[in-house]
């Protein structure tokens, strides 16, 4: 489920932010906040995957390590991308520029094309082996670093509905059963109503 919120938010923002209009520093606003939070959520995603899953994957499926360490050089390679985006964006949202528009659309576009390889390698071929290979606790445990990574308040009510998106209405229900029970009542009673807005306001301007 977090996978498809990136793949989806990824393969949009070069599209939104190509059609920011220069010296709109409203627009780069919302469009630089959104996807500050998308890739700081991406990097915290991988640096979890990078500590609490490919360290013991390697010592516990050996006879899969190219698999392992090609998840790793993904992420490396993946590194790129994003560090030129965490350059890019704060001079774009201070100025709107055509210039750093343009650089960071084609910045988020070289992102979205190696971690949609990455997450397909991932689901297909790394996860079945984590089934196998980490315990429930194990990866209790890593989704618990996930979650961590949620904020509070009315952003947190965002991260969820961006989430629960795509998600089956089994999904929604499983998901929704592991968080607490006080942001389970908060989603019920605003969440989809702050999410659409939310939403809305990036993908329509």
């Amino acid at each position: 489920m977090v996978h498809r919120v990136f793949r989806r938010e990824f393969r949009i923002l070069p599209g939104l932010v190509r059609a920011a209009r220069p010296g709109d520093l409203a627009r780069a606003e919302v469009l630089g906040e959104h996807l500050g939070h998308v890739a700081g959520a991406l990097e915290h995603h991988h640096l979890a995957e990078d500590e609490m899953v490919w360290p013991l994957m390697l010592s516990r499926a050996t006879l899969h390590a190219e698999l392992i360490n090609r998840m790793e050089a993904q992420h490396a390679r993946l590194h790129e991308p994003l560090a030129g985006i965490e350059e890019v964006l704060p001079r774009w949202r201070a100025t709107a520029s055509a210039a750093d528009r343009d650089l960071l659309a084609d910045l988020i576009a070289q992102a979205s094309v190696a971690l949609d390889e990455h997450l397909t390698d991932e689901e297909r071929d790394v996860c079945p082996l984590i089934e196998k290979h980490l315990t429930p606790a194990e990866w209790h445990a890593v989704g618990e670093r996930g979650r961590q990574s949620i904020p509070n308040g009315k952003l947190a009510l965002v991260f969820v509905g961006a989430i629960l998106e795509e998600a089956s209405p089994d999904e929604k229900l499983r998901f929704l059963a592991e968080l607490p029970a006080a942001a389970r009542v908060l989603w019920r009673l605003a969440g989809e109503r702050v999410y659409a807005k939310a939403r809305d306001r990036i993908r329509r301007g």
